[in-house]
């Protein structure tokens, strides 16, 4: 997985915005103001997204390219190597987990004003 393919999935979803909030190399995708995943501009070798507690500790036994979050809640977030161990496709529906578990946390206000935008394109 390449940086533009990943940068086009996130960017392709409802609500995403991308910000470098913490320096000039950590690319943070966020919907509604809200983190679902994060990577190295510079030198994209891993994502941090997050995951649903169970789930995450099931994923780390099942993939050794799937460890803890780094510098991130280790509860909620795991890093994926993208050493090419794991198809990109389960990788792509991680990230939809990720920004599905940030959209439930929503309000509901704000979830309603993505699915208006959804229903406008």
């Amino acid at each position: 997985m390449n940086i533009e393919d990943l940068r086009d999935y996130c960017l392709g979803k409802k609500g995403v915005t991308e910000e470098l909030p913490f320096d000039e190399d950590t690319l943070v995708f966020k919907v509604k103001g809200k983190m679902f995943l994060l990577t190295d501009l510079e030198d994209p070798t891993s994502v941090n997204l997050k995951c649903d507690p169970l789930k995450a500790v099931e994923l780390r036994e099942q993939f050794p390219a799937v460890i803890p979050g780094w510098h991130m809640n280790k509860k909620h977030w795991n890093t994926v190597l993208l050493d090419g161990s794991i198809p990109d496709e389960m990788i792509f529906r991680w990230i939809d987990d990720s920004y599905e578990l940030v959209v439930a946390k929503l309000t509901r206000k704000e979830r309603e004003d993505l699915r208006k935008n959804e229903q406008k394109t």
